[in-house]
This record gives C-alpha cells, structure tokens and sequence, in this order.
C-alpha cells in the first residue's frame, strides 16, 4: 500500500463511488430494460389487437386482412423484423407464418399472452391475444400472434441507460480532479509546516506558529513544539553548565598562571624543576585560552539572531584593529600580515564577537601558515553585503575534512597548537548575524581561503532600530 495520504485519501474515496457507480449503473440498465420491454409489449398488443379487430365473416368463412399500419407501428431505424399468425383454434391458418411459434397456454379473452420464442433462428419476442367470432350462431375462437426481433429494444434500452452510465462516469471524474485539486490546497499548509520544520537551523529552537494551520494538524504543532521547548531547556542548560564551568575555572587558572610564574622568578636550585615549572606554565596557558574560547563559544551559540543588537560595526575597522593587535604574533612566526580594506563597511550586529570572529580566523591562518609564509585580510562592500575574507598560504585543509573543521574540538592537523574551537566560533557568529562561512582552496590551489559574507547596515535599518 502507498505511503502517500493523497492517493490513500482518494482510494477511500473512490472505492465507495465506483461501488455506487456500478450499483446505479446496474439497478438504471434494469429500469431501462423494463421500460423498453414495455414499450415493445405495448406496441406488441396494439398490433395483435388490430390483426385481429380486421378478421371479419365473408360468405360463411373467417378472412384476415391485415392492415398495414398494424405493421408499422414497429418501424424502426434499426429495421426489426415483424412475423404474424392469424390461425383459427382447431382450425386452418388465415394469415401469416405457418410456422409461427405459439405460447405454452392459449390466451383467454382479453386476456393477453406475451411470451419469448426463437423463429428462424432469431430471438423473438411475441405476444398472443384471442378473440371469439359470432355467425348464425356458431362460435369460432381466432388467435392473432405477432413477434419482433429485439433490436430496436435493445437500442432504446442503450438509449435510456448510456447517458445515465456517462454522467455517473463524468461525475466521479469530476469528484477525482476537485478532490485533486483541493488536497493541492489544503495539504499546503502541511507541505509550508514540513519546510519549516526541515529548512531550520539545528540551533533554532523557537517554536513553530500554528496560526493558518487546520485544527487536525494543531495537535501535531503543540507536540512539536513541546518537543523544541524540552530541547531548548536540555539545551540552555547544556550552555549554562558549559558557561558556568568556563567561568568557574578561569579565576584558579589565572591565579595558578601567576604563581606559577612568580615560582620561575625565583632562583631555582634544581634545574629540572624550574624546567617542570616553565611545563606547567606552558599547559596552564592552554587551559586558560581554552577557558576562554569555551565561554566565547556559548555566548556566541545563546545568541538568538532575532535578539543580536542592530548597532552599526565597520568591519574594515575591527580589521585593521586585529590586524595590528596580531602583527607581532605574525612577526615572531616569521609570516607576512597584511590587509586589504574597504573604506567603509558597516554591518549591523555585536562589536566584541565580531571581533572575536575575525580573530579567530586571522589567528587559525598564523597557525597554518609556516614561516616566510603570507596572510592577508581583505574587506569588501557592494550594495547588499559585506565580505571578510582570510587568505593564507600554508598547508591548506584536505577536501576530505574540510566539512568538519568547524566541528568543536576538530583540528585539520594533529600537530598544531590549538583548542580546535576557533572555527566553531566563527561560524557560530556568523550564523547568529545571518551571515555565512564558506571555505575553499586558496590561489593555486594553496592555502585557504576563509570567506564570511554579512548583510551590509543601511540607514533604514537604523531608523527600525530607534523604533524598537
């Protein structure tokens, strides 16, 4: 059976009518079939009545003289063929076929007898009628037989049955293509609820609107949306235990970081120690950047886009800004920062992880670019967006894995400093600004190429801002 409701739906209703059709069809052939076999037997009758009104006494005998229009009351386009029988009971034949068939009783007067018969290898139907002849008295019965082939019966009845069969047949076609027709419309509303449902973002999680939705599909929205409100709790409190935990373990960090350097700054009597120590600084560093990029990342990822403030930011700026604050770290690695800005490029959205986002990027391109290497940071503007692109040299990322960099925790390459976070960072960000990430191969097939694309700030964005 078909998974599909609207041809499921349509099976449950076009089985009941073809029951229908097929029962109406039958019980109008039968009333059809009556009426023709009426109308032939009535015309049957009035034939036999006049045959036998015309046989008269002549000079002591019984003559038939059978009128002709006796005969055409059966004429036809379809061209029956009409046999009679005038015969005397016990008696010689007046007029007619000697071998008329005759019904199984003889008719009384007034009593007609209409009966089917094979004449000539023709199916007949016949009908005979009696009538008593009075002379010098004596009394002399005559029976009048007549017969017909069916044809014309047959094309009245297809006559009174077929338009009834192909209006049945018209109007269940009729049924099918409205009921087509308004699944088309009314499943509308289920197809825009399924889009909705598929075409979300995994960390939207606000809950479907019913508004315009039949009340059979309601329920359905109400247990989905108890299902996104059970998962946005289990998720707000993933990011709040992820949030607190960072948070928790920043203040120790910090302060174990700055004994563990006062430690260094005393004389050390064993070298090995003081080498332990410089270890321990190296690792409490780590943990405190991850610390950091943790609290980053669920602040970014709690970031309703709807909710992000509308305050103008010149990426070309905070570009220059992280450009400069980066250029020692390019220095001492030995790779060549450089930057490539527009004059103006506003965007609408949060200052400090914007900027956090673009240090991420020029950042995770320092890591993978080897000394003498280049990096270069480019800002664009057109009419409607705004494009921050990275460009690095280095290694690159194979095509293989370049779908789960921006995986928490992922690194491309196992032997680069990191917490594994840094694109996962920027995609947040840019998800919850309505942007997009894209990455691909750099120039010639070297290096990447981080590519971010924001919706650029106009003043009519400005003037929605004051209003809300």
């Amino acid at each position: 059976m078909t998974a599909s409701l609207r041809i499921r739906l349509l099976w449950w209703m076009l089985v009941p009518l073809a029951l229908y059709v097929s029962f109406t069809a039958t019980s109008e052939y039968r009333a059809a079939r009556h009426t023709a076999d009426l109308v032939q037997d009535g015309r049957l009758l009035s034939s036999a009545r006049m045959i036998a009104g015309s046989v008269q006494w002549a000079d002591g005998a019984l003559r038939a003289d059978v009128p002709p229009a006796a005969l055409e009351l059966f004429a036809s386009p379809q061209q029956d063929q009409v046999f009679y029988n005038v015969r005397v009971e016990g008696g010689s034949l007046l007029a007619g076929m000697p071998d008329f068939p005759h019904a199984a009783s003889a008719p009384a007067v007034d009593s007609p007898v209409w009966y089917d018969a094979a004449l000539r290898g023709q199916a007949v139907r016949a009908v005979s009628v009696a009538r008593s002849m009075y002379d010098n008295g004596r009394v002399s019965r005559v029976r009048v037989s007549v017969g017909k082939t069916a044809r014309s019966r047959d094309a009245m009845v297809q006559a009174l049955w077929r338009p009834q069969l192909y209006r049945q047949i018209g109007m269940v076609m009729l049924a099918v293509a409205l009921a087509c027709i308004g699944l088309t419309f009314e499943l509308r509303p289920l197809m825009k609820l399924k889009n909705d449902v598929a075409d979300r973002d995994p960390s939207h999680l606000e809950p479907i609107r019913a508004e315009g939705l039949h009340a059979e599909l309601r329920p359905v929205v109400d247990a989905i949306n108890q299902c996104i409100a059970r998962l946005s709790a289990q998720t707000a409190a993933q990011r709040r235990f992820i949030a607190d935990a960072a948070h928790q373990l920043r203040t120790p960090l910090t302060l174990l970081g700055t004994q563990l350097q006062y430690a260094r700054q005393q004389k050390a009597v064993d070298t090995a120690l003081d080498e332990v120590l410089a270890a321990m600084h190296v690792s409490n560093r780590s943990m405190v950047s991850l610390t950091n990029q943790l609290l980053l990342l669920a602040q970014a990822e709690a970031l309703d886009p709807a909710r992000v403030p509308a305050a103008p930011v010149d990426m070309a700026q905070l570009a220059r800004e992280v450009a400069e604050a980066l250029a020692l770290l390019a220095q001492s690695r030995g790779i060549d920062l450089g930057a490539e800005l527009a004059g103006e490029a506003i965007v609408a959205g949060h200052r400090e992880l914007l900027r956090a986002m673009v240090s991420n990027l020029v950042d995770n391109a320092l890591r993978y670019t080897p000394a003498g290497g280049h990096v270069t940071v480019s800002v664009r503007a057109s009419e409607e967006t705004v494009t921050l692109e990275v460009l690095d040299d280095g290694r690159g990322i194979p095509a293989e894995t370049r779908a789960r960099v921006f995986e928490p925790f992922f690194r491309a390459a196992a032997d680069t400093e990191g917490t594994g976070l840094g694109l996962a960072i920027v995609r947040e960000i840019a998800q919850s600004h309505r942007g997009e990430v894209r990455l691909s191969p750099g120039a010639d097939g070297r290096g990447v190429r981080a590519c971010v694309v924001l919706a650029r700030w106009h003043p009519a964005l400005a003037d929605a801002a004051r209003q809300t």
